[in-house]
Parts: C-alpha cells; structure tokens; sequence
C-alpha cells in the first residue's frame, strides 16, 4: 500500500508539472501552431484539432524518452 502511495504521488506531481508547462505554453500563444484545423458548424459548436502542437509534443516527447531511457 505505501508503494502505491509514492506512485500516485509522482503521477499526481508530474501531472501537475505538464498542466503548469501547457499554461506556459498557452500564454507564450503555443496553443496556436500552423497546422490547427478549426471547424466551426454552428454558432454554439467549435471543433479544434491541434495536429501541428500534436506533433511538436509527439518529436519532443520522443527525443526527451530516448535521452532518459538509453541503455
């Protein structure tokens, strides 16, 4: 049980650190990047789809784990 403490307690701190990242993120006007697709249908419906921020995240988060986990 103390284990599963200590792991929900890093999962718990490092969630908090990517939401902190994306407000970053967000403010510096990263949320924004070419490659959003905005579909508005309606006046009270808006569909994002950030495919260009999904693939910066996708390139960074890969280099970032093959750095931590090169053996």
């Amino acid at each position: 049980m103390e284990t599963a403490g200590k792991v929900l307690l890093v999962a718990a701190a490092v969630l908090a650190v990517l939401g902190a990242g994306a407000l970053v993120l967000s403010w510096l006007g990263v949320d924004r990047l070419p490659g959003t697709l905005r579909w508005k249908p309606s006046d009270n419906v808006t569909v994002v789809v950030p495919v260009g921020l999904m693939i910066v995240v996708s390139i960074v988060g890969t280099i970032v784990l093959n750095i931590l986990l090169r053996r």
